[in-house]
Order: C-alpha cells, then structure tokens, then sequence
C-alpha cells in the first residue's frame, strides 16, 4: 500500500512539474503561423500594406462581395483587402486564413467588432447595415482574393 501511494504522489508530482515547465515555453503560434504582423514602420500611413494580385476571375459571389466590400470595409482595409498602414490590417494575409479565422469569424466581427489581436491598430467597431448574408458574400470574396494570393 505504501509503494502505491508513493507512486501515485510521485505521478502527480511530475505531471504538475510538467505542466509547470511547458506554461512558462507557451508562444503565441499556432502550426504552420506567424501570428507576429509584418513590420510596416517603412511604409507611410495610409498605405496598402501588402501587394494584391487580383484573380483573372471572380465568382457571382465574390463579386456581390467585391461591392459590399467596397461599401462597407474597405475604407479601413483598403483597396482589394490589402489593409492600410496605422488604419486597418490586410485581410489578404496569411492571419485571416480559413483555417485560423473561419468565414462565421468575418461574420462575428462585422456584428460585434473585434477587441485588437493580431495587429496594433486598435479594436474594430461594428458595421452597421450588414447582414449575415452580406458578410460572407465578402467573405468569399476575400477568400477569392487570398486563393489567388497562395493563402488558402
């Protein structure tokens, strides 16, 4: 009995040591993601912050979205999603790519903002005058604009 209650002391005494050890190695990336954004210190306010190569193409959804983009976000995030430096990220980055942000993600923040994550350009307000329907037609078409730009 004694050897059995010292082994079991002795397993949770290293499981705890363990986790101990791994919170203080935590990072802030996920597999396969930089989540640090680009230095854009050499870039002048208010410009693109990444080149975007356009699809020859795109789809009847993508292009519904092209225009309620152009509407509703791209005062912020620029011509083509490419962001613009001190206003608002790229949307066109490999940050917002369906495997880390999900098109219900565009959809979350279009209705009740984002607290700033990923970028230091401070929280996103909500949009008014989307709907649901709305954002993921922008949403396709951001999809459409990173596919063509290899963030799939």
């Amino acid at each position: 009995m004694t050897k059995s209650l010292l082994a079991l002391v002795a397993f949770f005494l290293l499981g705890g040591l363990a986790v101990y050890l791994n919170m203080g190695q935590s990072t802030s990336q996920t597999a396969g993601h930089s989540m640090t954004p680009p230095d854009t210190s050499d870039i002048a306010d208010g410009a693109p912050i990444v080149e975007v190569s356009l699809p020859a193409e795109l789809s009847a959804n993508a292009q519904i979205g092209k225009r309620a983009f152009e509407a509703k976000c791209a005062a912020c995030h620029g011509t083509n999603a490419a962001g613009q430096n001190g206003i608002a990220p790229p949307l066109v980055h490999k940050t917002y790519e369906p495997g880390h942000h999900s098109d219900m993600a565009f959809v979350m923040a279009a209705k009740n903002g984002v607290r700033a994550h990923h970028w230091q350009f401070g929280n996103m307000p909500p949009v008014e005058g989307l709907t649901d329907a709305d954002v993921k037609m922008i949403a396709r078409y951001v999809r459409e604009l990173q596919a063509e730009n290899g963030i799939f």
